[in-house]
């Protein structure tokens, strides 16, 4: 029996995908775990290298069967994986590689004996290199240009132009006019989403920001098609489908997960606002416009008293 759109289904997403007809999914979006030892609900982010690569090559084998022949395929990945999973999808899945996004960004993890790690890879990849969707005119995907802003050009399209392939999504240190990027220029100012931001869920570590996700679906989809997302987590990548009118299907392993990303989809609605915002100058909230520490604190030791989870 075909999987239900319109919700989470829990399970694993081998099998659930296999319950998704053929040719039937316009865009998929992928944030798998990146096998780095992260401390997940229910999954093991420690497996053998040839174990997780063979596993990640079925699953990415299973998102190219259910995606139609002008489907796309979004995949987000650490470098510890990128290459390989790169060349999977390309030569040996039969996916044409469109983009290679570079997601930079800072609140990330302090490393001691190398360069802290700010980026992820993004991935984007279409069945059909003559046949898919790119929204290249759609103005929530396009930014001013600097022939615009900065020069007066009158010969600068006035629609702007599409982004570079290097988004700079609100790292705090680059606001300086001297020493970093600038509102005019031409890259993305949206933060990660750190712990004490108001779009941070709470429940889940690993939470992408819906301008993020946003962008990706305004240009790889239309509305009332149909957006996939194989590891669900905290919903972003649905919840923002359901905002801009897609429909959406997804699959998430923890029944925990499952039940607290659905509460979060029941309380959208279609036309409602992106989390978050896309001005560069506030997409970092500080802490007076965002939730304090020890709010944030407080608020977990309620819930996983709720939940009787010890606090971590």
């Amino acid at each position: 029996m075909p999987l239900q759109s319109g919700k989470i289904h829990q399970g694993d997403c081998l099998k659930l995908m296999r319950q998704i007809d053929s040719a039937t999914v316009d865009l998929a979006f992928a944030d798998p775990p990146f096998n780095i030892g992260y401390e997940y609900d229910q999954y093991d982010d420690r497996q053998d290298d040839e174990k997780y690569l063979d596993w990640c090559q079925a699953w990415i084998s299973e998102v190219y069967r259910i995606l139609k022949p002008s489907g796309t395929f979004w995949l987000a990945i650490g470098d510890e994986y990128a290459a390989e999973l790169k060349v999977a999808a390309h030569r040996t899945i039969g996916f044409t590689p469109r983009s290679w996004v570079i997601w930079y960004y800072t609140f990330g993890v302090n490393c001691k004996n190398k360069f802290s790690r700010s980026h992820a890879h993004l991935f984007h990849f279409v069945k059909d290199e003559k046949n898919f969707t790119f929204n290249a005119l759609d103005p929530a995907i396009r930014v001013p240009s600097a022939r615009a802003l900065v020069y007066g050009d009158k010969r600068a399209n006035p629609l702007g132009r599409l982004p570079d392939d290097t988004w700079i999504l609100r790292p705090q240190d680059f606001q300086s006019d001297k020493y970093g990027f600038t509102a005019e220029q031409d890259t993305w100012f949206f933060s990660r989403v750190a712990g004490t931001f108001k779009e941070r869920q709470g429940f889940h570590g690993c939470q992408m920001p819906e301008q993020l996700l946003g962008r990706i679906i305004w240009a790889s989809s239309h509305e009332g098609e149909l957006v996939f997302d194989p590891f669900a987590g905290s919903g972003t990548t649905l919840a923002v489908a359901k905002k801009l009118g897609r429909e959406l299907l997804g699959c998430e392993l923890s029944e925990e997960y499952v039940r607290y990303a659905t509460e979060r989809l029941q309380v959208i609605s279609p036309g409602d606002s992106l989390e978050g915002p896309a001005d560069p100058i506030a997409s970092a909230p500080s802490t007076a416009n965002g939730v304090k520490l020890e709010d944030r604190q407080r608020s977990k030791a309620k819930t996983n008293k709720q939940r009787k989870l010890p606090l971590t």
